[in-house]
Parts: structure tokens; sequence; C-alpha cells
């Protein structure tokens, strides 16, 4: 060996061991363990109640006027430039547009700012409200999309959960948001439709929350990405609406609403009419965060104008009537099997939240093994509650075919019952 070779123990490079661990909190990871022990012998198809995916199902298709508007921007030679940092203005005004029609204030092309998808929209904003490392706190629901700790975590600013009521349709326990809330609070999460709960928020619940937050002289980072996926009696209200009360970013995105979360198209939205995003440089940090940061691809912003004009209210009636439809299925189904209840109906977003019995189940040690297990035996793919901040219940996808989710349904209570105490 050359001895000017260091040896392989010598390089400078340490990994950042707290980076290492944040892939505990991604939903992708946890579905890739469960994944990973599954029966390769078992010819069944595997049916997929982990993820809010529905995509690769016919049903679930995107709207052709969506496909058109991207081959049409593709095709007119137009967008292939790099973009602005903030996102092509006519795919910013267009958004802005549709998202005014449910808001009392008109929105402008500055309140728009083009994301590849919700995700970097989450951790933009996590990224500006951090401030320095351990300066401020954020407050996060439970159960949550845990991304918006891992970001948190990423950017040195601590998280504080306060709890969604289950005997309450799932609303905040604001009385706990006050609690947690001190000096160095910047903001809390609140995300509707909710994921992972199924729930849609009434307009007196939100605006009780604009008013603690104003209280609190906190933001209100509102996660709208499944916003109008809604098929029970409450209709969607965008947090927007409150913007005046307490300033207001709204997180969003085509990738659930069009079917398409390949696409990589999100926003944030400034609902502010009081201009506090402005004062308090809130506008500034955003856009020199995203003009060290990449892009969502410019022929997908070109599209945009287009997607959003043409696309026809058939497409999304169609959509959430299968919604509607495959969260009956599952809401009655699992009426059915042992060990587990539901403790409401879900009534939008693509997924409800079923808590775990063990005292039912043997050789159950929890939310986590229940998973493996029943990947493994029955080739059935849910997340457990631990990803999403609550431990022993699972969550389930119902945005799937209706035939695949009743043969997955049919396979989760066969396992439920080959576990029951009942049964041994």
């Amino acid at each position: 060996m050359n001895q000017l070779t260091p040896a392989p123990d010598a390089w400078n490079f340490a990994p950042d061991e707290a980076l290492l661990g944040l892939s505990a909190l991604s939903v992708r990871s946890v579905l890739g363990s469960i994944k990973a022990g599954m029966d390769p012998s078992d010819d069944r198809p595997v049916i997929p109640l982990g993820h809010g995916d529905p995509s690769a199902f016919p049903c679930f298709r995107t709207a052709p006027e969506a496909v058109e508007a991207v081959s049409a921007a593709l095709h007119s030679g137009e967008h292939n430039s790099y973009p602005t940092g903030v996102g092509l203005e006519p795919a910013r005004r267009s958004i802005a547009r549709h998202l005014s029609l449910d808001l009392p204030y008109e929105l402008s092309p500055d309140d728009v700012y083009l994301t590849s998808g919700c995700s970097q929209a989450i951790e933009i904003v996590c990224s500006v409200l951090a401030g320095r490392p351990g300066a401020h706190n954020i407050l996060l629901p439970r159960p949550g999309y845990l991304f918006y700790e891992a970001r948190a975590a990423f950017n040195g600013m601590e998280a504080r959960y306060f709890d969604l009521l289950p005997d309450s349709d799932w609303e905040a326990d604001l009385d706990a948001v006050e609690a947690l809330a001190d000096g160095n609070t910047v903001a809390m999460v609140l995300v509707n439709p909710g994921n992972p709960c199924g729930n849609v928020y009434s307009y007196d619940h939100l605006a009780k929350v604009a008013e603690t937050a104003r209280k609190l002289g906190i933001f209100v980072i509102a996660d709208e990405v499944y916003a109008h996926l809604t098929f029970g009696k409450k209709r969607f209200v965008p947090m927007g609406v409150f913007g005046s009360v307490a300033p207001v970013l709204t997180l969003g995105s085509i990738s659930k609403r069009w079917v398409v979360p390949g696409w990589r198209l999100g926003w944030i939205v400034t609902n502010d009419p009081n201009g506090v995003f402005c004062r308090t440089k809130l506008v500034e940090s955003i856009k020199s965060y995203l003009d060290i940061s990449c892009d969502p691809a410019t022929f997908v912003q070109g599209a945009i104008p287009e997607l959003l004009e043409n696309t026809k209210q058939e497409f999304f009636d169609k959509t959430v009537d299968i919604l509607r439809q495959t969260a009956d299925i599952c809401w009655e189904k699992l009426k059915g099997i042992s060990g587990i209840t539901c403790p409401s109906k879900p009534e939008g977003s693509m997924f409800v939240m079923v808590k775990l019995d063990l005292s039912c189940l043997q050789d159950i040690k929890d939310d986590m093994d229940f998973c493996c297990k029943l990947a493994k035996e029955e080739s059935v793919v849910v997340l457990p509650g631990c990803a999403v901040g609550y431990k022993n219940w699972v969550r389930i996808t119902f945005a799937i075919g209706p035939s695949s989710l009743e043969d997955g349904l049919a396979r989760l209570k066969s396992f439920c019952s080959r576990h029951s105490e009942t049964n041994k």
C-alpha cells in the first residue's frame, strides 16, 4: 500500500449522528423497514395502506387537462431555463387567483413562493423560523406528520407537542397550546384536512386557533396539502380566512388534489393582510432561502396556469366520490375487526387512525411489531402510530382502488382474528 494514502480510519469526515437518527422520523424509512420483512414467497399482490399516494391506481389517474398542460409547456420550448428563485410569475399569479376564491381578500403573486412539493415548503419554513440554534421553539400536533420535527431538529429548533383530541373529532387542545408556549415560541402547525386523522376542522375551531395564536403572538403554519379533499359534513375552510387575526403561512401543492406527487410542485403563501411578515423580515428570509435552494422544474411551473384554469370540476368530484366510497368501506369493515377501534369516521384527506387493543392481540408487542407481522403474514402494509407520534395506534390509507381496499381489510381481519386472544 502507498504509505502516503491515509488508513480508512484517518479520514477527517465524521457523520452527524443526529442527522443519521432523523430517518426514524421519516414515513418512507419506517415503511421501508416494514416492507423489508415481507415474505417474498407470498404471490398475492401487496396492498399499500401505508402512504398517501394513490396515483398507481387507474381510478385515481390525474386529470387529462393537467397532462395536456405539462405537455404543452414542454413542447412550447419556453420553459427550459432556470426560473426565478420565488418561481415563475404566471404560475404564482394563477395560484394567488386560485386560492383567493376561498378568501375574504385577494392574494397577489408576491404572496406566493413556489417550492419542490410541500415537503420543501416545510423545510423552508422550519429553516427560516428557527433563527439561531436553540433560539426558538415550534408547537406541533400529536399525532402528526413527523417531517416537521425532523426539519425543526435539523435546524436546532425545539419541537413541543400539543395533543389532538380523538373524542372531539381530533380538535387541537388549545389549552395545551397556551401552556406550552413561551416567549421563544414562533409558530404552531395545524394540518387541515388532517393527516393522519382524516378530520376536517370547523370554521369555529379555526377561529379559536387564530385567536389563540394572536394572544400568544405566534404565527400559524397551515398545512393544507389535502385542501378540498373532504367528503363529510364539514366543508374545507382555509386557515387564511383568519389571516387578519393572526398571520398564516399556508403550505400546499398539486400533489394530492391532482394526484401527482411526483411532479413536485408546491407553495408557501403568506396570508397576512396586516403586513406582519414583512415587518418581521420573514418574507425577506424566505426569499433569501429560496436564492440558495433548488427549484421546482421550470416546465411544471410553466404548466400551472393552464392546469389550474382548465381542470374540470368533474375530475375533482370524481376523486372525492371515490374517497367517500373508500372511506365508507374502511369505516364499515373496521367495525368488524377484533383488537382495533376507530374513534371517528374520516371526513377528509386519505387516512384514518385506529387504536390497537394489545390485550386482545397475542404475540404483538406494540404498533411496529403489529405492522411488521401484518406485512410478513398478509402482504398488507400499514403505518405504525410511532411514525406519527402516537404509540400503539396505526394509520390506514383508504386512498386506493376499492377492490384492493376490500382485499386488504379482509386480510387485516384475518390477521387480527388469528392473533386474537379468543382464538388461543
